[in-house]
Protein backbone atom coordinates (compact mmCIF):
# COMPACT_ATOMS: atom_id res chain seq x y z
CA UNK A 1 0.00 0.00 0.00
CA UNK A 2 1.38 3.39 -0.99
CA UNK A 3 -0.59 5.45 1.52
CA UNK A 4 -0.22 5.48 5.29
CA UNK A 5 -2.95 7.33 7.18
CA UNK A 6 -3.23 8.53 10.78
CA UNK A 7 -6.82 9.64 11.36
CA UNK A 8 -6.39 11.67 14.56
CA UNK A 9 -2.86 13.05 14.34
CA UNK A 10 -3.99 16.60 15.29
CA UNK A 11 -7.10 17.80 17.12
CA UNK A 12 -9.68 20.20 15.67
CA UNK A 13 -8.42 22.88 18.08
CA UNK A 14 -4.82 22.37 16.90
CA UNK A 15 -5.84 22.53 13.23
CA UNK A 16 -7.87 25.69 13.82
CA UNK A 17 -4.88 27.19 15.67
CA UNK A 18 -2.62 26.57 12.65
CA UNK A 19 -5.15 28.09 10.22
CA UNK A 20 -5.61 31.12 12.51
CA UNK A 21 -1.82 31.62 12.66
CA UNK A 22 -1.57 31.88 8.88
CA UNK A 23 -4.68 34.03 8.40
CA UNK A 24 -2.79 37.32 8.64
CA UNK A 25 0.35 36.18 6.85
CA UNK A 26 1.15 37.30 3.30
CA UNK A 27 0.72 34.47 0.83
CA UNK A 28 2.71 33.35 -2.17
CA UNK A 29 0.80 32.66 -5.34
CA UNK A 30 1.49 28.95 -5.86
CA UNK A 31 1.60 29.60 -9.58
CA UNK A 32 4.81 31.57 -9.12
CA UNK A 33 6.59 29.03 -6.94
CA UNK A 34 9.27 27.39 -9.04
CA UNK A 35 8.43 29.84 -11.82
CA UNK A 36 5.41 27.74 -12.77
CA UNK A 37 2.64 29.97 -14.12
CA UNK A 38 0.34 27.26 -15.45
CA UNK A 39 -3.20 27.80 -14.09
CA UNK A 40 -4.09 24.33 -15.31
CA UNK A 41 -1.53 22.75 -12.97
CA UNK A 42 -2.16 24.48 -9.63
CA UNK A 43 -4.17 27.30 -8.18
CA UNK A 44 -3.61 27.88 -4.45
CA UNK A 45 -2.14 30.37 -2.02
CA UNK A 46 0.84 29.31 0.11
CA UNK A 47 2.30 30.27 3.46
CA UNK A 48 5.63 28.75 4.54
CA UNK A 49 5.45 27.58 8.15
CA UNK A 50 8.97 28.83 8.91
CA UNK A 51 7.62 32.36 8.33
CA UNK A 52 4.91 31.93 11.00
CA UNK A 53 5.75 32.32 14.69
CA UNK A 54 4.73 29.97 17.48
CA UNK A 55 4.32 26.83 15.35
CA UNK A 56 7.49 24.90 16.28
CA UNK A 57 5.29 22.37 18.12
CA UNK A 58 3.76 21.46 14.74
CA UNK A 59 7.11 20.47 13.23
CA UNK A 60 7.94 18.35 16.29
CA UNK A 61 4.72 16.40 15.77
CA UNK A 62 5.25 16.11 11.99
CA UNK A 63 8.73 14.63 12.52
CA UNK A 64 7.28 12.03 14.90
CA UNK A 65 4.53 11.13 12.41
CA UNK A 66 6.92 10.73 9.48
CA UNK A 67 9.33 8.69 11.57
CA UNK A 68 6.54 6.34 12.70
CA UNK A 69 5.08 6.01 9.18
CA UNK A 70 8.48 5.36 7.65
CA UNK A 71 9.37 2.74 10.24
CA UNK A 72 6.08 0.85 9.89
CA UNK A 73 5.27 1.31 6.20
CA UNK A 74 8.09 2.47 3.92
CA UNK A 75 11.55 1.88 5.42
CA UNK A 76 13.17 4.60 3.28
CA UNK A 77 16.55 6.18 4.09
CA UNK A 78 15.15 9.44 5.53
CA UNK A 79 17.62 11.82 7.15
CA UNK A 80 16.26 15.37 7.26
CA UNK A 81 13.55 17.91 6.57
CA UNK A 82 15.34 20.33 4.25
CA UNK A 83 12.31 22.45 3.30
CA UNK A 84 9.84 24.48 5.31
CA UNK A 85 6.37 22.96 5.59
CA UNK A 86 3.92 24.65 3.24
CA UNK A 87 0.36 25.53 4.18
CA UNK A 88 -1.86 25.70 1.11
CA UNK A 89 -5.29 27.28 0.77
CA UNK A 90 -7.42 26.04 -2.11
CA UNK A 91 -10.36 28.43 -2.61
CA UNK A 92 -13.43 27.53 -4.71
CA UNK A 93 -13.90 31.21 -5.64
CA UNK A 94 -10.42 31.17 -7.22
CA UNK A 95 -10.63 27.78 -8.91
CA UNK A 96 -8.43 26.06 -6.31
CA UNK A 97 -6.91 22.74 -7.37
CA UNK A 98 -3.61 20.92 -8.01
CA UNK A 99 -3.52 18.60 -11.04
CA UNK A 100 -1.70 15.25 -11.15
CA UNK A 101 1.96 15.63 -10.20
CA UNK A 102 4.72 14.10 -8.10
CA UNK A 103 6.76 15.77 -5.37
CA UNK A 104 10.20 14.62 -6.47
CA UNK A 105 11.30 18.24 -6.29
CA UNK A 106 13.40 20.60 -8.33
CA UNK A 107 16.71 22.34 -7.85
CA UNK A 108 18.59 21.16 -4.77
CA UNK A 109 15.63 19.05 -3.62
CA UNK A 110 15.45 17.08 -6.88
CA UNK A 111 15.39 13.38 -6.16
CA UNK A 112 15.95 13.84 -2.41
CA UNK A 113 12.31 14.06 -1.36
CA UNK A 114 11.41 10.60 -0.08
CA UNK A 115 8.11 10.99 1.74
CA UNK A 116 5.31 13.52 1.47
CA UNK A 117 3.12 14.18 4.53
CA UNK A 118 -0.18 16.05 4.14
CA UNK A 119 -2.10 17.25 7.20
CA UNK A 120 -5.80 17.97 6.61
CA UNK A 121 -6.48 21.28 8.40
CA UNK A 122 -10.07 21.98 7.31
CA UNK A 123 -13.31 20.47 8.51
CA UNK A 124 -14.56 18.50 5.48
CA UNK A 125 -18.09 19.90 5.99
CA UNK A 126 -16.82 23.41 5.12
CA UNK A 127 -15.93 22.62 1.50
CA UNK A 128 -16.85 20.36 -1.42
CA UNK A 129 -14.33 18.81 -3.79
CA UNK A 130 -10.70 19.22 -2.85
CA UNK A 131 -9.99 15.53 -2.45
CA UNK A 132 -6.36 14.47 -2.14
CA UNK A 133 -6.01 11.48 -4.45
CA UNK A 134 -2.89 9.31 -4.75
CA UNK A 135 -2.33 7.09 -7.78
CA UNK A 136 0.36 4.50 -7.02
CA UNK A 137 -0.97 2.32 -9.87
CA UNK A 138 -4.14 2.07 -11.92
CA UNK A 139 -6.10 2.20 -8.65
CA UNK A 140 -6.59 5.68 -7.12
CA UNK A 141 -6.53 5.97 -3.32
CA UNK A 142 -8.32 8.86 -1.62
CA UNK A 143 -6.72 10.38 1.46
CA UNK A 144 -8.72 10.72 4.64
CA UNK A 145 -10.72 13.99 4.64
CA UNK A 146 -11.15 14.15 8.42
CA UNK A 147 -9.81 17.30 10.03
CA UNK A 148 -6.53 16.47 11.76
CA UNK A 149 -5.80 13.39 9.68
CA UNK A 150 -2.37 12.87 8.18
CA UNK A 151 -1.55 11.04 4.95
CA UNK A 152 2.00 9.91 4.21
CA UNK A 153 3.08 8.54 0.84
CA UNK A 154 6.22 8.23 -1.30
CA UNK A 155 7.00 11.59 -2.90
CA UNK A 156 7.40 9.99 -6.33
CA UNK A 157 3.75 8.82 -6.37
CA UNK A 158 1.38 10.79 -8.60
CA UNK A 159 -1.24 12.70 -6.65
CA UNK A 160 -3.68 15.58 -7.03
CA UNK A 161 -6.10 17.85 -5.20
CA UNK A 162 -9.38 17.80 -7.12
CA UNK A 163 -11.04 21.15 -7.88
CA UNK A 164 -12.75 22.84 -4.94
CA UNK A 165 -16.46 23.32 -5.66
CA UNK A 166 -17.44 25.21 -2.47
CA UNK A 167 -15.49 26.78 0.38
CA UNK A 168 -11.77 26.68 1.16
CA UNK A 169 -9.56 23.68 1.90
CA UNK A 170 -6.45 24.25 4.03
CA UNK A 171 -3.70 21.64 4.20
CA UNK A 172 -0.12 21.47 5.39
CA UNK A 173 2.54 19.59 3.42
CA UNK A 174 6.08 18.67 4.45
CA UNK A 175 8.69 16.47 2.78
CA UNK A 176 11.19 14.10 4.38
CA UNK A 177 14.53 14.00 2.55
CA UNK A 178 17.28 11.49 2.12
CA UNK A 179 19.86 10.38 -0.42
CA UNK A 180 18.48 10.00 -3.97
CA UNK A 181 16.84 6.66 -4.75
CA UNK A 182 19.05 4.24 -6.68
Amino acid sequence: MALHSVSDAFTKVECDRIVAAIAKMPTDDALLVGRNRDLNLRNAELVWMDDVGNLSWVMTRLIELVSHSNKHQFNFDVREFAESPQIASYDAAKGGHFAWHSDIGHGLAAGKRKLTLVLQLSDPDTYDGGDLEIRPSAHIQMANRAQGSVSVFPSFELHQVTPIKRGIRHSLTVWAHGPPFR
